[in-house]
C-alpha cells in the first residue's frame, strides 16, 4: 500500500524552532513528527511512502537515510525549486502514486487515533469516491458541508459567512458541517480530473470544484481523537497524548 506524507510545509506558526529544522523534524516525545507517522503507516501496512520536502528538505533526506528507510520503500517528492501546496504537492508525486491501488494521504503534523488500515478498506469497500475524507465534528471556524450520503457539497468559514460550492444557492443549515481532519484516502482516479489543474493549488479547492462531478465522500470514525501538532502551544499537548496513547 501507498501513501504521501506532506512535509513540505514551511512551519511557520512554530518559528523559531522551524527557522533551522523543517517542521516534520521537530521532536515530540523522544521522536520527530515524521517519525512518528512513518511507524504508524509501517504497522498499517503501507510499504511505499513518499514524502514531499521544500524547507530544509536535505534534512529530512539524510533523517530517513540515517533511519535506512525504516526498512520500507521511502521516495522523495522534491519541491525545493517550489511549494505546490496540498493539490500540487499531491499532482507533483504522481509518478510515485498512480497505479492500480488508492494512496493515503497524512499531514506529517498531525496525531490521531484513526485506526490508518481501516479506513483504506473502508475506501476500497466504497468503490465510488475518488476520494474518502476522515472528518468529525470537533469545534473548527471551518467546516467541510456534506449532504445525507455523506458527499461533498461545499465548504463555509462559519466566522466570516463565507460559502464555497459548485451548487448556486447552497444553503450550509441543510447539511453536515464537519472539520477535516488532515488525512485523506484517494484513488488514482483524481490525477484525470487533475488534468488542467498545474503549479501551486489546495487539494480543498480542488475537491470543491469536482465535487458536483464526481464523488469524494466523508468517513466520520468512531471517537476519532486528532491533535494538531503545528503550533507551539500543541508541542506539550502531544507529549502528553504519545504518554496515553
Amino acid at each position: 500500500m501507498k501513501a504521501l506524507i506532506f512535509a513540505a510545509g514551511l512551519g511557520t506558526r512554530l518559528k523559531p524552532l522551524t527557522d533551522n529544522t523543517p517542521k516534520a523534524l521537530i521532536p515530540v516525545g523522544g521522536k520527530p513528527m515524521l517519525e512518528h507517522l512513518i511507524l504508524k503507516l509501517k504497522a498499517s501496512g503501507f510499504n511505499e511512502i513518499v514524502v514531499n520536502i521544500h524547507h530544509e528538505g536535505q534534512q529530512i533526506i539524510d533523517y530517513i537515510e540515517s533511519k535506512k528507510n525504516f526498512g520500507i520503500h521511502i521516495y522523495i517528492s522534491d519541491e525545493r525549486d517550489c511549494l505546490l501546496d496540498t493539490g500540487g504537492g499531491i499532482k507533483h508525486a504522481r509518478k510515485y502514486l498512480d497505479g492500480n491501488e488508492p494512496f493515503l494521504v497524512h499531514n506529517a503534523d498531525i496525531l490521531s487515533n484513526i485506526d490508518l488500515k481501516q479506513l483504506y478498506q473502508h475506501h476500497l469497500n466504497s468503490r465510488l469516491p475518488i476520494a474518502t475524507l476522515p472528518v468529525s465534528q470537533r469545534e473548527s471556524s471551518r467546516n467541510l458541508l456534506f449532504d445525507k450520503e455523506n458527499r461533498l457539497c461545499g465548504w463555509q468559514n462559519r466566522q466570516t459567512g463565507e460559502i464555497r460550492s459548485p451548487h448556486p444557492g447552497l444553503t450550509p443549515s441543510l447539511y453536515s458541517g464537519y472539520a477535516f481532519s488532515g488525512i485523506h484516502v484517494i484513488s488514482p482516479e483524481i490525477f484525470q480530473w487533475m488534468d488542467g489543474w498545474s503549479g501551486m493549488f489546495s487539494v480543498i479547492n480542488f475537491y470543491l470544484a469536482v465535487c458536483a462531478k464526481t464523488i469524494i465522500r466523508a468517513y466520520l470514525p468512531d471517537n476519532l481523537q486528532l491533535l494538531d501538532i503545528g503550533k507551539p502551544e500543541a508541542l506539550k499537548k502531544a507529549e502528553e497524548w504519545l504518554k496515553n496513547n
